[in-house]
């Protein structure tokens, strides 16, 4: 009956006086009245006791009432108890745990998301082992926490651990809580607590710390920067790119970074350009700590209410100084000779296009010259690469001086050249420009200190429209014409023609038949005598190349000479010209023409490359001639390029007797300090010097200073291409030692040459022809 409290216990107080009070009335009716009054008496009994039930009632009814009213409060409070929980743990988002440590349960209250409309409700989930919803990675560390506080080392329990949720899978919750209470001894039974889900808290933790880390370890400077353009926060790569460490940076302004190398309005505007549209992209100088300038690749976002709702700018800034020296120096090799810094091929075809389109619109004529160095392999084989590299760096700089403005010169490769020359008012310009290039050349090239060397150049020349009308045609044409001013002597000219074509289809022919030459047995040698001025005797003879094709025909040394020195074929060929020389030489000796002597010429190949030395020797053993019988011409320009090779090398012939001689001399270049060190015995006058020497004063002139020199160094002096005997006589004057000519005899084969030999009779006195 406590459920009623003290109004229980008034209404049994009043219940107990009305039956006290109606008691002695009904036992005083019963002794006293008898018959009618009696019944009278009983009535009015009864009536008290109705009074009494009455009264009873209606206590009973206020009490119930009173009872009523308590109940709706209480239920009321709980109501509203249970509603405010509700709002608290649904506006916390947290939930409400208590942990039995005796029985090793708890039990859990959420609030469950309200739905639309609704209030949401109160859900208690009871769990019989509590530790079965930690993770079990992290329940170690959960007991220790817990332990921890059992134990007072901590003021509270906090963990942050995952646990499972409604759909079993796992969350990251943080929960805290305190002892609640405890047992007799002080022992902690029950611990109660909130625990919230912080799973998106911890993935952002997680993001920013990705992000952060990734900052750190960005190769890029990265800054932030507030609505003012003053830094708020920095990576280290800023401070590596910039030299401000973190403390110099933040609070100050960004200009701090600007280079003068922009005028301020650049950067006020790209600035403003950043608040106005939220993006700037670029390339800009920027200047370190320490006074440098550096370009940099700049991008600078906003990013708008990052901060009280304030905007901030993040940049990210790249120094591409050295990617782009890089850049430009990929860019110069792509397009540029890197020996000559004139375009290459690339950039001569882009250019070369671009003129085209040019002269299309404007109806207007190109020329392209493409000019070749005379015999630079030559000089390249015997004076060394370097010295060949100097050489092609000064024929570029003295192209450039020659070359219009506004032309294009550029190296194609090894020593070939080409010049673009736009806007032509008539053909004719193209060829006086290769006029003009030719006689540039005559000027010697300036190679190293004090030292320098005379090389000429062969220049072909196609124009557009008139030749082709695309760059590869047009280069491929003058290509063509610079190897028919080969063909016609070298340091010339000529201006691109369809007869061309068929002589270069022709000289590719030539080339693939040279092949075979020797397996086919094509060659044949033919032989030019010698007359001494003093005596009227031959004293020798001159061996002479020639090819005779079954289906070509006569092919002149002039033409297949050259294909064989770029080919190689120049070495297998020599070695058979001079078995063969030596071997009709022996026939000869063997017909009574001991004293007569045989020159052979030898290509540069044969003395740079070739062991000539132990070839030879194995020639004259072989064939029994004797040393001093035989002569061996070499170029004026072979000899001189590479004089200490080649001294090397014409000393190991003389020790094998062999006389040496210099053919052509007069039309390379020579050093008389060189000259007279080498071991040679013989000068031949070129045929250019005696074709007009009775006309030509200065031709005269310089047959005789050659002459005298050569007896002043003890040489032996033979004149070529004597056709006429007015020549004769005045070489005779001047003491030209030998002559060799068509005056003389014509070229012969070995058995009329030794017809020729056996029937000569001297008359060098009457000066008659054969």
């Amino acid at each position: 009956m406590r459920i009623f409290g003290d109004a229980g216990t008034r209404f049994q107080f009043a219940l107990a006086a009305g039956l006290a009070a109606a008691a002695p009335l009904s036992a005083w009716a019963g002794a006293s009245l008898a018959g009618g009054d009696r019944g009278t008496l009983l009535l009015l009994i009864l009536g008290l006791y109705a009074a009494a039930a009455t009264a009873i009632g209606g206590v009973l009814a206020w009490l119930w009432r009173r009872r009523w009213r308590a109940e709706r409060s209480y239920f009321e409070q709980i109501r509203e108890r249970e509603e405010r929980l509700k709002i608290a743990l649904w506006a916390s988002g947290e939930h409400f745990w208590d942990n039995d440590l005796i029985r090793n349960s708890a039990h859990v209250l959420s609030v469950e998301e309200p739905v639309e409309g609704g209030a949401g409700t109160i859900r208690t989930l009871r769990f019989a082992n509590p530790e079965l919803e930690v993770h079990p990675d992290d329940l170690p560390m959960v007991r220790q926490a817990m332990q921890a506080h059992i134990e007072g080392r901590a003021p509270m329990f906090v963990s942050e651990h995952r646990s499972r949720n409604r759909d079993g899978k796992w969350t990251w919750v943080r929960a805290r809580g305190r002892a609640v209470a405890r047992d007799a001894l002080g022992r902690v039974t029950r611990v109660a607590g909130t625990a919230r889900d912080i799973s998106d808290r911890r993935d952002a933790d997680r993001e920013r710390r990705i992000a952060s880390e990734v900052l750190r370890s960005m190769n890029e400077a990265v800054s932030v920067l507030d609505e003012n353009f003053f830094f708020v926060a920095v990576n280290p790569a800023f401070s590596k790119t910039t030299g401000y460490t973190e403390d110099e940076a933040i609070g100050h302004s960004a200009s701090m970074l600007d280079s003068p190398q922009h005028d301020a309005e650049f950067y006020r505007e790209m600035r403003e350009q950043v608040v106005r549209e939220g993006h700037w992209v670029g390339e800009m100088w920027q200047r370190r700590k320490n006074g440098e300038d550096f370009l940099c690749s700049l991008e600078s976002i906003r990013v708008d209410g990052a901060i009280d709702q304030r905007s901030l700018y993040v940049a990210v800034l790249s120094d591409i100084t050295r990617a782009k020296r890089t850049e430009q120096e990929l860019r110069l090799l792509a397009n540029y000779d890197t020996l000559t810094n004139l375009p290459n091929r690339s950039l001569l075809s882009e250019r070369l296009s671009q003129a085209i389109v040019n002269a299309r619109r404007e109806d207007s004529r190109i020329a392209v010259l493409f000019l070749d160095l005379d015999r630079f392999k030559d000089v390249n084989d015997s004076l060394g690469h370097a010295t060949g590299d100097r050489i092609l760096r000064a024929a570029a700089a003295r192209l450039r001086e020659v070359a219009p403005t506004g032309a294009t010169v550029a190296r194609l490769s090894g020593d070939e050249f080409t010049v673009v020359l736009e806007h032509l008012r008539d053909p004719e310009e193209g060829d006086r420009l290769a006029e003009r290039i030719i006689h540039a050349f005559d000027a010697p090239l300036a190679i190293e200190d004090r030292r320098e060397i005379i090389i000429s150049p062969s220049i072909g020349i196609s124009l557009y429209p008139d030749h082709a009308q695309v760059p590869t045609d047009l280069l491929k044409h003058a290509d063509t014409a610079m190897y028919q001013a080969k063909a016609a002597g070298r340091r010339t000219y000529q201006r691109y023609t369809e007869q061309m074509e068929w002589e270069l289809r022709q000289r590719a022919t030539l080339s693939g038949a040279l092949r075979k030459v020797l397996e086919n047995g094509e060659l044949r040698l033919v032989y030019q005598p010698r007359l001494s001025l003093r005596t009227g005797a031959i004293t020798g003879v001159e061996a002479l190349l020639r090819w005779e094709h079954p289906y070509l025909g006569l092919i002149p040394p002039n033409h297949f000479i050259p294909l064989a020195e770029e080919s190689g074929m120049i070495l297998p060929i020599g070695e058979w010209v001079m078995r063969e020389a030596c071997t009709t030489l022996r026939r000869w000796r063997q017909h009574g023409l001991g004293t007569l002597n045989m020159s052979v010429n030898v290509s540069a190949l044969q003395l740079l490359r070739g062991d000539l030395p132990r070839y030879v020797a194995k020639v004259l053993a072989d064939t029994g001639v004797p040393g001093e019988r035989l002569e061996l011409e070499l170029t004026e320009s072979v000899v001189m390029a590479k004089a200490a090779q080649a001294a090397q090398t014409m000393q190991a012939l003389r020790d094998l007797g062999v006389r040496l001689a210099i053919d052509d001399f007069g039309t390379g270049y020579s050093s008389l300090a060189y000259l007279k060190r080498l071991p040679i015995t013989t000068l031949k006058i070129d045929k250019a010097f005696i074709d007009d020497i009775a006309q030509n004063r200065d031709d005269k002139a310089i047959t005789h200073s050659i002459i005298a020199m050569a007896r002043t160094l003890g040489l032996y002096v033979v004149a070529e291409g004597v056709e006429h005997q007015a020549q004769a006589r005045l070489l005779m004057e001047q003491h030209c030692d030998e002559i060799q000519g068509y005056w003389v005899a014509r070229p012969l084969d070995p058995y009329r040459c030794l017809a020729f030999l056996r029937n000569w009779r001297s008359g060098v006195a009457r000066f008659e022809p054969a």
